[in-house]
């Protein structure tokens, strides 16, 4: 008897052989016995928005390096052949899972025959009423859960609630003729040869460890001294639609690393780019002869996104203050931005929505309309802006603006754009 593969997906949403897919997976071995043996856990590119990320708290920056099913299917099918498929309400885990390889060609025997359901079982074989949902059933007989809804987590747990009621079964207090079936099934089924990928897998957080390498460090030291103030503008255009919600997502760090390499821009050379963007916000906040408390805080948090520290970010809004004093000029002369192509929001503009938002598409979309702006529905090269539930959302919608180069905010920062307005 070979045990047990303990499964669970997290998904975009409801509907396997549709949309929606696999955005995370993980399989738990336990042995006939209970004993946990190994475990194995991938986050998964959908190629597709990720949902409700409020549900499964999944970033678009984690899985844009994440491998596709497609190359993990053949080490997954390696996992569960042979072996039980369990999960906890395993009607919904492996439907997704047979859907994702049908759509790849293969016919697996993942069905109903050979699977185990713990949400089912949980009426035979826990005492009293239990709940349905896996947080219930583990709490009712002592097992943690903490971070559900994370699939090594979700498995983890399932796993400890397989292995309680095997020690129930050993006790002989149910009939389980058909729990033995299932593995009776599970070990002589067929499984397609489904080819094996040599990829990694990709964990939760790696799009904020990605993040946490400034992108300056990855522009080439030294380039070839070659570029010249139309560079340099088309630099710092790109760094000031980037920065429009005060957020660099991952796309967009690696747009700028990108044009960096392209126009021959050096680490060197970046590095001064970045002071004179600062420059250029020191100088407009100075324009009405205050500094506030707030725009300090701002411009700091942009010098740390670009590599200035905070030293020097104070000294260029001094610097920008004393330069306030000499009059018309002064201040517009240091602006690192002068001749940029400024992102500028203008009533008439054509808006897109894309993801599923904290608010409903809707509302926005009326908000969006007050203001004088035009919802759209699909992105072309006339829309100026698109507004995402992630910034690095990997929609059809967004990945097209990152193609035509338009600015891609969350909905914070589009609450602001309106305020502005």
């Amino acid at each position: 008897m070979a045990g047990y593969a303990v499964v669970d997906v997290e998904t975009t949403g409801l509907f396997p052989g549709g949309t929606d897919r696999i955005v995370e997976v993980a399989v738990v071995h336990v042995s006939p016995g209970g004993e946990r043996e190994r475990s194995w856990t991938t986050l998964l590119n959908p190629g597709r928005d990720l949902g409700p990320q409020h549900v499964h708290g999944i970033a678009a920056a984690d899985v844009l390096g994440a491998p596709t099913f497609a190359q993990v299917a053949g080490a997954l099918a390696e996992l569960l052949a042979g072996r039980v498929f369990v999960a906890h309400n395993a009607s919904f885990d492996a439907r997704f899972v047979a859907a994702e390889y049908a759509a790849l060609g293969f016919d697996v025997p993942v069905v109903p025959e050979t699977c185990l359901c713990t949400m089912r079982w949980s009426g035979r074989l826990l005492p009293g009423v239990a709940p349905r949902s896996l947080a219930g059933c583990c709490a009712h007989v002592g097992i943690p859960l903490e971070g559900a809804h994370a699939a090594l987590v979700d498995a983890t747990a399932t796993a400890e609630l397989l292995a309680h009621y095997l020690r129930v079964l050993g006790t002989g207090a149910c009939d389980a003729d058909d729990w033995w079936r299932a593995h009776e099934l599970a070990e002589t089924a067929c499984w397609p040869a489904v080819p094996v990928h040599d990829v990694g897998c990709c964990l939760r957080g790696a799009g904020a460890a990605q993040a946490a390498v400034p992108f300056l460090e990855r522009i080439v030291e030294r380039l070839p001294g070659t570029c010249g103030p139309a560079e340099h503008q088309e630099y710092l255009a790109m760094l000031d639609r980037a920065l429009l919600d005060r957020f660099l997502s991952v796309r967009e760090r690696e747009a700028l690393v990108a044009l960096a390499d392209r126009l021959g821009i050096g680490r060197t050379t970046a590095r001064q780019l970045h002071r004179d963007y600062l420059t250029g916000l020191a100088a407009e906040a100075v324009r009405d002869g205050v500094v506030t408390e707030d725009e300090v805080v701002d411009l700091v948090g942009v010098a740390e996104m670009l590599g200035v520290d905070k030293g020097e970010a104070l000294e260029v809004i001094e610097e920008a203050r004393r330069d306030a004093g000499l009059g018309e000029g002064g201040a517009g002369a240091c602006s690192g931005l002068a001749g940029c192509d400024r992102f500028r929001l203008r009533p008439g503009d054509l808006v897109v929505f894309t993801g599923d938002m904290s608010r409903p598409r809707e509302e926005w979309m009326r908000r969006a309309a007050a203001a004088g702006l035009v919802p759209h529905p699909s992105v072309t090269k006339s829309v100026a802006l698109v507004v995402a539930a992630d910034p690095d959302s990997l929609s059809g919608k967004a990945r097209k603006a990152a193609a035509y180069g338009i600015p891609i905010v969350g909905e914070g920062a589009f609450e602001e754009m309106l305020r502005r307005l």
